[in-house]
């Protein structure tokens, strides 16, 4: 699998809640909320942000209903980003050197 994109729709690091988080890809919604799930199983917390909005929650009848489907941000904390890239099948050179502060 490849590397995190970089693209710069979103920004790279934010501040969410008081944290600082990390973005682990830009990618079409229905993808990153299958990666959510991954992420989730494994014990790591995760948020997508929209053009709009953070969502932390996704129901399924938002998406289903006409949620925006575009591309969103996938983001981490920033502690957990090791963890994120290892659950999605990444490698640890493919970071790029983003698990540094």
């Amino acid at each position: 699998m490849s590397g995190p994109s970089r693209n710069n729709q979103y920004q790279e690091r934010v501040l969410y809640q008081g944290d600082p988080w990390v973005r682990v890809e830009t990618l079409p919604r229905l993808l990153a909320e299958s990666w959510r799930r991954v992420l989730s199983a494994g014990g790591v917390v995760s948020v997508v942000r929209t053009p709009f909005q953070w969502v932390m929650v996704s129901p399924v009848i938002e998406i289903e209903t006409g949620g925006y489907l575009g591309d969103v941000g996938l983001y981490v904390p920033q502690v957990q980003l090791a963890e994120a890239l290892e659950l999605l099948g990444f490698e640890p050179e493919e970071a790029g050197g983003e698990t540094g502060s």
